[in-house]
Parts: C-alpha cells; structure tokens; sequence
C-alpha cells in the first residue's frame, strides 16, 4: 500500500564540487509504511517538506554500526540543519542509539524541551545568566570553558540545591571555541573542585584538516590523561562529528557527535562507500502552471533559457527564498512522476520553472521532488555538486516556514 502524506580532496571541496556516486536500487527510496498525521497536508500549492523518521532510524543504526555502537550525540543545531527542531528533537529522542542531542544555541535547547524531548540535551555555546537558570531547571547540560561561566554554573547549583552537570569544552586548535589545550588543566582543577559543578564529559572540535586533526586528538587525549593522572574524572569524551567518522576511527572514543550524517547527507567523498544512509527529508512542490513556448520564447530573469523550438515548461512556486539554490540552474533535476525534468532559467525567490519538452507530460497539480532519497540526481550531495554549493546549504538554507509533514514508522 502507497503510505499517504498528512499533517582525498578536502571536505570543503568535496561539498562543493563532488557528487555522490549512485545508491543501490531499492535502498534510495522511502519504504513503504504507515504513517501518522503531524499537521493537514494541504490541497494547495504551497511547498513543503517530507521528513522520515525511519530514515533517521537507519542512519543511527548505520552510525553505531560503523563506531562499535558507541553512543550517539546527536548535533541538531541550526534549527536541525533545516529541517526543524520541534520535529526532528522528538524523531531523535526515540531512537535507542541516540544518547542525547547537541544545540549551539540557547534558544534551541529549550525548544527542544518544549517539543517534549527528554534525553539529555548540550548546550556547546555559552549561556548568560539570565537563561542559565532555565537552561538549568530544564536539565540542559552546560559547556564550561571560561571562568565566568564556571562562576555562574556555581551560583545557580547554590541556588538549586545540586551539583549541575557540565561539559568542558577544549579548543585543541580549531581557534573558535572552548578553553585553550595548553591553559585548560588548571580549569579542569577549578571545575573539578567546585561542589555545585558536575563533569559529565569533556569535548573538542576537529578543524577536519587531515594532517592536523590527528595532532588535535592527541592534544586532547593528553589533557585527559593528565587531568585523570590528578584524579579529576572527565565523564564521557566525545569529539568526532560526521567527518570524523570517516577519517580519523581513533576519535571515536567513549561517544560520537555527528549531525550531517543522521539527516543521510555524507562529508566525503569516499564515506559513502563506507556506510549506506539515506536521506531523512523530500523537499516537494506541485506544478502551478505548464505552458508551450515557442520558438525564441525566453525564461525568467535575465533570459538565461531561449526555446528553439515548441517546448512544454512548468513552474513550480518554490525558489531560492524557501532554500533551493539560485545556481540549481547549472544541471539540477527535478523529479516529477517517474522523470526527471532539467531547470531552466533563472530561479527566483518564489518560482523555479523546468523543461518538459516536446510533449506536454506534466499536469497543473503534479507533485514534484527537488531534494530527496528517490534518484540519484535529486540527493542532497548530488543537488549540492551540480549546483556548486556546500551539502549544509541545501540543508540549513531551507526556511523554517516551509511546512512539515511527517512520515512515521508503523
């Protein structure tokens, strides 16, 4: 039964340029299922996005495969690289290898409480005082790493009555965030020594330099065995994100940290020949208009697309604004049935118009995928390659007004 819809070149380069080579068959598409409603569908032409829980499900189990089942923080920030925080927080919380979810900002921490999750949640930024206290009271884990922090995480255990549980946070050479390798022990001392404190885990970022990143753990791991040399336990150490994952197995420790990897996204171009995922989203529209051209006809802005000859065209009312690239022109598809048809012309805020061709096989109302597990040229690296734009900008780029409905396991 159909499920029905309601409610070793860099990384950078790679995201850039590479694409995805072809998923086996049967393995790219969703499978079917019952689904719940989250929200109306909708009858009209607004477009929207598909999310699927059982392809988050896949990918964390394709993830702890792949680390020897460590434990999963699962990164969901920047509102769930695109997909949503209140919808995909609740979709992680499930999943029995996900041990807790990781935010950068403050505000997403508490909307993930608010959407009902319940496992541990990290905050990696910093928190002020006036939202630590809820930050706290919500038993949202906190990033130590300055000494104003540290003095706040110990007025409010006063103030609570118990110890908060903390994350120190090392910079081992990323130069962004978290407290210097070389300055960090003495911290680590002070942390370890204030009652109202708890270590849960200490952390770093890689700078996914694959010369350096190595140096970077093992400034990390020399940290650690000092500071548990004086006794000061560090909980659980974690410092491998998704590229990670691929090119540095050391780093695996006592838990991973990934986020591109869960939404079936891959950060290089030989870790898709490591591990098999799937994308967790369609980003999807319906035709409103198809319309013959004729010859010396032109589309959209600047005029890019001139027909030779009778051609059939559709638009298609999602566009740059709603997180599909301006530069989808350069080779992009777009699914629409079983075909798939090119991008043509300028794509606008609103409107992105495709190439039928000769023949009219597209009707007003047709439901069309831009972005999704369906065929190879419509993945996320796949969309990103053609396009010449980073794999977290055809995800992290979609507006959070687009519409969600989710596809539930049965």
């Amino acid at each position: 039964m159909k499920p029905s819809i309601r409610g070793t070149e860099t990384r950078r380069e790679f995201l850039t340029h590479a694409a995805v080579g072809v998923l086996a068959a049967g393995q790219i598409g969703f499978a079917p299922r019952l689904v719940a409603q989250v929200g109306a569908p909708g009858s009209g032409f607004d477009p929207w996005l598909e999310i699927d829980e059982a392809a988050f499900r896949s990918n964390a189990r394709a993830v702890a495969r792949l680390t020897g089942n460590r434990p999963i923080m699962a990164v969901v920030k920047n509102n769930a690289y695109g997909l949503g925080l209140e919808v995909v927080g609740p979709i992680l919380d499930k999943i029995d290898e996900v041990a807790g979810l990781a935010v950068v900002k403050a505000e997403e921490a508490i909307k993930l409480r608010d959407a009902g999750v319940r496992k541990p949640i990290l905050l990696m930024g910093l928190t002020s005082e006036p939202e630590g206290e809820e930050l706290v009271r919500r038993e949202v884990r906190l990033s130590l790493y300055a000494d104003p922090t540290a003095s706040l995480v110990a007025r409010l255990g006063r103030q609570l009555g118990r110890a908060v549980p903390v994350h120190l946070y090392l910079d081992t050479g990323m130069s962004r965030m978290g407290i210097p390798y070389h300055r960090a022990l003495p911290f680590a001392r002070k942390v370890a020594e204030t009652k109202e404190a708890k270590i849960e885990g200490c952390f770093m970022t890689f700078t996914e330099d694959s010369e350096f990143d190595p140096e970077q753990l093992r400034r990390f791991l020399e940290f650690a065995g000092e500071a548990r040399k004086e006794g000061i336990g560090l909980g659980t150490l974690h410092a491998a994100s998704s590229h990670a994952l691929f090119s540095l197995e050391n780093a695996y420790l006592d838990m991973v940290r990934p986020g591109l990897v869960l939404y079936g996204a891959y950060p290089s171009s030989a870790a898709n020949e490591t591990v098999q995922l799937t994308p967790a989203f369609r980003l999807r529209a319906r035709v409103v208009r198809v319309e013959l051209l004729r010859p010396g006809d032109s589309v959209s802005y600047g005029r890019t697309y001139v027909a030779e000859r009778p051609t059939w065209v559709a638009t298609l009312p999602v566009g740059h604004a709603d997180g599909y690239h301006r530069t989808a022109v350069r080779g992009c598809e777009v699914l629409i049935g079983e075909r798939l048809y090119r991008v043509i012309g300028a794509v606008s805020a609103s409107h992105t118009i495709v190439e039928v061709g000769p023949e009219k096989t597209v009707d007003i109302g047709a439901e069309a995928t831009l972005v999704g597990p369906d065929r190879k040229e419509i993945l996320p690296n796949e969309v990103a390659a053609r396009a010449g734009i980073s794999v977290y900008d055809v995800l992290m780029r979609l507006s959070p007004l687009l519409p969600k409905r989710v596809r539930y396991s049965s």
